[in-house]
């Protein structure tokens, strides 16, 4: 990430060294830093802590402006306020309209970071006010730019991204026309910020590597280094981590040949922060330890440390994490009072907090922890910085939960959500609407909790797109701060248990909420709020009079599934008590059992419960409304497993249901599939690549394809990814069919298919498929993944292909859970195009029911782990 102020203090040096050489020059300041570095969009990982003072013989003048700087700099932002509208008064007086205007924009900066909007829109509005009655001139035109970043700054943070594009692209012109290719480099960064958070990621990308040329062809310097580290990180963001690591290893390689102690070890903490995310543990401990053994400010040392301190706990490395704590106490000691200094120990207390309730030996007490919290929230009163103040409230209240002393934690939550939404924090204060309605949970109050649940939900659905952009000084982690917020809510509504009677508002509640949580760990797992509800889920579960839908969902105590039959109104549910260990455990062992030759008997007793938990509640009632097709919104472990291999004791559900899975109905809009002249764009690799072994019955899958519909074939080296993308963009093809190796992971970074120059992301592919609009006439209706599985180890491997399905913007995925013989494969695909092709009428899940039957009733492959592994997600018809 740039730096904000990366360069601050080597700026004031040199500035100091000139004004002593130059004392007879005029007072006022021409653009001393024009602006303060306003650019960086996300938080840096380590943020300047003013150290030395400023010199007291300055013309005041200059100095107000340096310490201005200097305070805002070090986080010390009420403080930078005073300076700032101090200095704004007597630029007034002057009657120095151009640094005047400057000033005001500074002043902007300072009002948005404490959450001062209305006075931050108005300071930006007064400041092009005055440049608007200024001649033309270079000085004018670069505060004039600058300040419209801060525009853009402003309007971004208040979620109207299309104006904050708008308003950096009028920058990026005048940047361009005065030369100032640095700030340019800086503004494209943000302009690619905000076409992610309007979701076009191609535009995006396209400007993030335009970005990359660009600094790659400078000299080395600070502003390379830098501006480098700010790519790779908005890469990370965005879940390209391989080539995130790429470019910070680069910027490393800048700031190592430049002797920059500062941003080697920033350019080492991001490359630590993105090998972290890939689960490479040896890669991050050690770029700590390279970083470690470099001199850098207190400011950047106490982040190196609380990341490190953070990665031993989530590595269970619980000694290791008791001997670093004392340095980190030490360190958080020394430093003076800023933001970055409140966050650091509220950090630090979180993490204390986790490690004592994880390992008992020798760790800080919670009175000691409770202390820290304490400062916390003193010096962030003493900055007047409401935003710090209320995270450091508000986590001492969750500290006082921890250890039951509720009412003192509900007073604490109360005054931190006041703050909260004082300053329209909403990412803080969902925080605190959650944890009030855990402390109302806990002192029984249901309806009022479920009020506090509901709303921290509504603030996280406008957050959607600032949720993977939250501050890393602070703990945030989609399993830990988001996903619970969802299933306890859940477990709220459907509280009464059992199969008694609940209100019908609260069933539909209940469904809804996991609908949400559905399209939440999909936009986690793209690290982009991505995807967007197209229809009613009320609508699509009424457009086919034989489908019911069913949402099972796993909860701490219970296995809960809310189930929605055709032509009625009212959602039915039932509950089995079971506990959540059990369920995974029993989900796992089908899973690792069902691809397995010789274990029928136990893979048909496994799924038999699953079926006694999911099904058998509900058979004579989906006899009753004569349900033809199952649609499952599945969740969590039970994506591993195939539904079709359930097992009643006589019968697999398949050969009851044609049988199909949602990652959320509102996601897709259910239309049947076009047969009139239906055109495939077929593509595999039956030779071995890149590591991947042969598949030599694809080019008969191929050819057996294009026996029964029109087909563009591309087989081996054929099938690149620039061939894939120039036919996808030439002819409106229906369907789309890879019949090559694939793997899907919770990790979308590890979610791709093969070609043969290469592997496919996820993200890539979808910018293939995405081509055409979804909603145009050659909007791919199938996309066909035949010798895909899930990866090995990955208990969450399933939402990648829920993810691939939702991305791709194709209406309907069929893919595979495991790698199977490709021979039945073969036969399996080609009766499911002769299916489609001569049968006019039958839904895709139809089709795909009897092409796994034709496998079923073969003795060759009537095992579950040649049939079962097939999946179609989205729309069934």
């Amino acid at each position: 990430m740039v730096d904000r102020f990366g360069e601050f203090w080597r700026r004031v040096q040199r500035k100091l060294r000139q004004l002593q050489a130059t004392a007879q020059r005029r007072a006022s300041v021409i653009i001393l830093v024009a602006l303060f570095n306003v650019t960086a969009i996300l938080p840096s990982t380590a943020q300047m802590v003013a150290e030395n003072s400023l010199a007291s013989d300055l013309p005041n003048t200059e100095n107000v402006v340096l310490q201005g700087e200097a305070l805002y700099s070090a986080q010390r932002f009420g403080d930078a306020v005073k300076i700032l509208q101090q200095q704004n008064a007597t630029y007034a007086a002057n009657g120095d309209k151009l640094q005047q205007a400057m000033t005001l924009s500074n002043l902007s900066l300072a009002y948005q970071e404490l959450g001062r909007w209305t006075e931050a829109l108005e300071a930006i509005a007064s400041s092009l006010k005055l440049l608007q009655s200024l001649n033309n001139s270079k000085q004018r035109a670069e505060i004039l730019a600058q300040t419209l970043d801060v525009q853009g700054r402003w309007q971004l943070a208040r979620g109207q991204a299309e104006a904050a594009l708008t308003t950096w692209q009028q920058a990026a012109d005048i940047y361009t026309q005065i030369g100032y290719k640095d700030k340019f480099t800086r503004n494209r960064i943000n302009s690619a910020k905000a076409l992610q958070v309007l979701g076009l990621y191609p535009q995006a990308r396209k400007i993030l590597t335009e970005v990359q040329q660009s600094l790659t062809s400078l000299p080395d310097s600070l502003l390379k280094a830098t501006g480098l580290r700010s790519l790779g990180d908005v890469l990370r963001v965005v879940g390209d981590l391989d080539e995130s690591r790429l470019v910070l290893k680069h910027s490393l390689e800048v700031a190592s040949s430049l002797g920059a102690n500062q941003e080697k070890t920033e350019a080492l903490l991001s490359l630590a922060n993105t090998a972290r995310v890939q689960g490479d543990t040896q890669a991050t401990l050690d770029f700590y330890k390279q970083a470690a053994a470099v001199s850098v400010p207190p400011s950047t040392r106490i982040q190196l440390l609380l990341n490190q301190f953070s990665f031993l706990l989530e590595t269970k490395q619980w000694s290791a994490a008791v001997a670093l704590s004392p340095q980190i106490q030490s360190e958080i000691s020394k430093l003076p009072p800023s933001r970055m200094a409140v966050y650091a120990r509220i950090n630090f207390a979180q993490n204390l907090a986790r490690l004592k309730q994880k390992f008992t030996t020798d760790t800080s007490s919670w009175l000691d922890i409770a202390q820290l919290l304490a400062k916390a929230v003193e010096q962030a009163q003493s900055l007047e910085d409401k935003r710090a103040e209320s995270y450091a409230k508000g986590t001492l209240g969750w500290l006082y939960e921890q250890t039951g002393q509720f009412t003192d934690a509900k007073n604490l939550t109360e005054k931190a959500l006041f703050i909260a939404q004082s300053i329209e924090a909403s990412d803080i204060g969902y925080q605190w609407e959650w944890q009030l309605g855990r402390l109302l949970k806990t002192k029984g109050d249901t309806k009022l909790a479920i009020s506090y649940y509901s709303q921290a939900i509504k603030t996280l659905q406008s957050l959607r797109s600032d949720l993977v952009a939250i501050n890393p000084e602070i703990q945030f982690s989609f399993r830990e701060n988001v996903e619970p917020v969802y299933r306890e809510l859940v477990e709220l509504l459907l509280q009464a248990g059992g199969n008694t009677e609940l209100p019908p508002d609260n069933l539909k509640q209940a469904r809804n909420v996991i609908e949400s949580l559905q399209l939440a760990e999909l936009d986690n797992f793209f690290r982009q709020a991505c995807l967007t509800a197209k229809v009613e889920i009320d609508q699509v579960a009424e457009l086919d009079q034989t489908a019911a839908v069913l949402y099972p969902i796993i909860l701490p105590d219970r296995l809960e599934v809310i189930l929605k039959l055709p032509g009625q109104k009212n959602l039915k549910h039932y509950a089995t008590n079971i506990v959540k260990l059990e369920v995974e455990s029993t989900l796992s062992q089908l899973r690792e059992n069902i691809t397995q030759p010789h274990t029928q008997r136990m893979v048909q007793s496994l799924s038999g419960r699953v079926y006694d938990w999911l099904i058998r509640p509900e058979e004579a009632d989906l006899a009753e409304n004569k349900v033809k097709t199952l649609v499952f919104v599945l969740d969590g472990a039970l994506r591993n497993v195939p539904m079709a291999s359930l097992y009643d004791g006589k019968q697999y559900l398949l050969e009851k249901y044609a049988i199909s899975l949602s990652p959320g109905l509102q996601l897709f809009d259910p239309k049947p599939l076009p047969r009139k002249r239906l055109q495939a764009l077929t593509a595999g690799l039956s030779e071995a690549r890149l590591g991947f072994s042969a598949l030599p019955n694809v080019e008969r899958e191929l050819k057996q394809i294009q026996s029964q519909v029109g087909t563009q074939v591309l087989l081996n080296q054929q099938f690149t990814s620039q061939a894939l993308e120039k036919q996808m963009k030439s002819l409106p093809f229906k369907v789309v069919h890879l019949a090559t190796h694939g793997q899907f992971s919770s990790n979308a970074d590890k979610t791709f298919i093969v070609a043969w120059d290469k592997q496919i992301k996820v993200n890539e592919l979808s910018d293939f498929l995405r081509i055409r609009e979804e909603n145009k006439p050659s909007a791919v209706e199938l996309l066909v993944l035949s010798a895909c599985q899930t990866a090995n180890g990955d208990n969450r491997a399933a939402l990648g292909l829920a993810g691939v399905a939702v991305r791709a913007g194709a209406r309907s995925t069929l893919a595979s859970l495991w790698n199977v013989d490709d021979e039945s494969t073969a036969m399996l695909m080609s009766q499911f195009y002769q299916e489609l092709a001569l049968t006019p009428t039958i839904t895709k899940a139809e089709a795909l029911r009897h092409a796994q039957l034709a496998l079923l009733q073969n003795p060759r492959y009537q095992r579950p782990m040649f049939w079962a592994p097939y999946v179609l997600v989205g729309n069934w018809l």
